[in-house]
């Protein structure tokens, strides 16, 4: 980086103030214009934030970095996105300016949404919202009084990796027995990870608790949809900490509103944050929460201090750390 005038870099979506309270971040603004937006942008507020930025941080995938917008940044030279995978951002539009994509590691990600998970799944199941607010109200339990047991209910896993694989533990821990499926499963990777092997439609059927851990892809995008919904147990609880867009969300709402499944515990959505009048938030048998799974401290400190170092690595002219493959 050799200008001699102070180059704009712009960090977007720095909802929880990771970036804003860094101290290795506030130093650069001794070398650099900097500008943290905390808040979403969209629209003419977006380009007129990023218009003249030299640099672009993103986090994750919130603000979609489509070849339209790319277009109208004529001194954009650098994108670095937090985590390894940004499914908003197009890739090639950037390639053909020349313009290079870094990335951050991940941290503990994949053990903090495994975590998260599994405190959805017994928030649902146990229903601690809904006698949590029946106590506030001055009652004493929830009209739901008779809960169930995991031990010896099915959970149906779809998508058996790094995070499904550790849902899957912890299912056993339970005593639960495990269903799982995914596009390329075979009964061997799932035997290695104490699963079976189910076709999709078995697995929906059979499955007390229903968790979603699939990359998103053009495959998968619409997969649990009005026909799929129609197949589980009205006591049934669909989680997915996963993509929004495996879920077909019109379908799951009224699917919801039929009685199939039971409950939902959902911490991705189509639009996120999510809108005020969305539908989800009417239905009394959904938890929902703000898109939790990766937020955690060690996760945050990562992407804060991989960020930095590749901005470091810009500034100073020098071989830039985990160039995405492509870029």
């Amino acid at each position: 980086m050799t200008q001699t005038s102070r180059p704009k870099i712009v960090v977007l979506d720095d909802y929880e103030q990771a970036f804003t309270q860094s101290t290795a971040w506030q130093h650069l603004r001794e070398r650099v214009e900097l500008t943290i937006c905390t808040q979403p942008l969209r629209g003419a507020a977006l380009l007129e934030c990023i218009h003249d930025a030299q640099a672009l941080v993103l986090m994750r995938d919130r603000t979609p970095l489509r070849a339209e917008l790319i277009a109208q940044l004529p001194q954009l030279k650098l994108v670095v996105f937090t985590g390894n995978r940004n499914l908003a951002l197009d890739v090639q539009a950037l390639a053909a300016r020349g313009i290079p994509v870094c990335h951050t590691g991940w941290g503990p990600s994949k053990d903090s949404t495994a975590e998260l998970t599994w405190a959805m799944v017994m928030a649902a199941h146990k229903r601690l919202l809904e006698n949590n607010h029946a106590m506030a109200k001055g009652q004493w339990r929830s009209p739901h009084a008779l809960l169930p047991v995991l031990k010896g209910e099915t959970l149906g896993v779809i998508g058996l990796g790094d995070i499904g694989g550790r849902v899957a533990r912890y299912a056993q821990a339970f005593g639960m027995r495990v269903l799982a499926w995914s596009p390329r499963m075979t009964a061997e990777r799932a035997q290695a990870q104490g699963a079976s092997f189910v076709e999709l439609d078995t697995l929906l059927a059979e499955s007390k608790i229903v968790s979603l851990h699939l990359v998103a892809t053009p495959q998968t995008q619409g997969l649990i949809d009005a026909q799929k919904l129609a197949r589980m147990r009205p006591d049934s609880i669909l989680v997915n900490t996963s993509r929004s867009t495996l879920v077909r969300t019109a379908d799951l709402v009224q699917a919801l509103q039929q009685g199939r499944p039971g409950q939902a515990a959902l911490d991705v959505f189509d639009l996120e944050p999510l809108p005020q009048d969305d539908p989800l938030r009417q239905l009394p048998q959904v938890l929902l929460t703000p898109h939790l799974g990766f937020v955690a401290a060690p996760v945050f400190e990562g992407f804060v201090d991989d960020a930095h170092e590749t901005i470091s690595a810009w500034l100073q002219g020098q071989p830039l750390p985990r160039v995405l493959s492509g870029s």
